[in-house]
């Protein structure tokens, strides 16, 4: 097969050909369709996640098509269209793994970290951290949903009933939770990057209710902000844009350094949280909700051998929604 791999941290994924795995007796094979690209993958490649096994395939946001179960899968049939998230594996004996807390997991496996994921033509995953994927979506939007959507919808039910919400960076995952958050009767207010116009103009064509500057304050104290951008001088901005009782949503797995701060802004009972990772119960609730709102993914494709131009993309800003890359045998005859 063709598989795009990473051999070290910062250095551009490799166009090569490998193996086709095997699955193991838990684990399914998966033929590739399409697979998203997430700010995790450039953290992974850019070394800001330390852990990954090397030499690595990324990629976690996986639609595929099942073409070989191993022993002890049950529950699914070679043929099925498949998705595969982030979480690709826990320990399913910790205090965490008990208590319905998976997602905190002290040995966990993530895909496309520990994992090799689905920059490549085949792929195999647990079966037990596997979904079916509503019908109504083509591959290439259902990608987005297996993680921009569902840390968006997990960072979402952090905020509890939290009417006006401030989401900062308004990118995958800002563009699905927006949708989300208006069916519930909610209202977003985006704040994007200075002079990011693009990002201005989708997140109004969206039907937030305000979009401004990360610089400048909302109209009036939210009750909630939700922070997608890794970048830490946003907490104390946010902090300061929620009102007495409300609640910082810190979204992404890797923010720089968050600066000192008066306490005053954090006093009055507010709360600082981080979102991390997700749980099966997540995925199986989102992705019930998804079609009935109905959530309508944009994305951008990209072939396999353009992995890297992808990445790239998204380090600059120069889409808006998702990126999402499509395995075909078309690619596997590029050089």
């Amino acid at each position: 097969m063709r598989a795009m791999l990473m051999q070290h941290w910062g250095e551009k994924l490799q166009y090569i050909e490998l193996p086709i795995p095997h699955p193991h007796e838990n684990e399914i094979l998966i033929k590739v369709h399409v697979c998203g690209i997430c700010r995790t993958d450039l953290h992974i490649v850019e070394g800001d996640l330390t852990q990954p096994k090397l030499p690595l395939i990324p990629g976690h946001q996986i639609v595929g098509e099942i073409v070989q179960l191993g022993k002890n899968v049950s529950g699914f049939h070679v043929g099925q269209r498949i998705g595969v998230p982030w979480l690709g594996g826990s320990c399913a004996h910790c205090s965490y793994c008990l208590s319905t807390r998976e997602n905190l997991c002290e040995s966990p496996r993530f895909t496309g970290y520990q994992i090799d994921g689905g920059f490549a033509e085949y792929c195999v995953a647990d079966s037990r951290f596997c979904f079916p994927l509503p019908a109504m979506y083509p591959d290439a939007q259902a990608a987005p949903l297996l993680c921009a959507g569902l840390i968006g919808y997990r960072a979402l039910r952090k905020t509890n009933h939290a009417k006006h919400i401030g989401i900062y960076g308004f990118g995958a995952a800002a563009h699905i939770l927006t949708q989300v958050a208006k069916f519930q009767g909610r209202e977003i207010y985006a704040f994007t990057r200075p002079g990011d116009s693009a990002a201005q103009i989708f997140a109004k064509q969206l039907g937030v209710k305000w979009v401004g500057s990360s610089e400048h304050p909302p109209p009036f104290l939210l009750d909630a902000a939700i922070i997608f951008a890794p970048d830490g001088k946003l907490v104390p901005i946010a902090l300061q844009a929620v009102a007495k009782g409300g609640i910082v949503v810190c979204g992404g797995i890797h923010m720089s350094d968050i600066p000192s701060f008066p306490y005053d802004i954090l006093w009055g009972e507010r709360t600082l949280c981080s979102i991390a990772n997700l749980t099966r119960y997540d995925g199986e609730e989102f992705l019930a909700l998804a079609p009935k709102i109905p959530i309508k993914t944009e994305v951008h494709t990209y072939p396999l051998i353009k992995v890297n131009e992808a990445l790239d993309d998204l380090r600059h800003g120069r889409f808006t929604g998702a990126a999402v890359i499509e395995i075909s045998g078309n690619d596997c005859q590029q050089t």
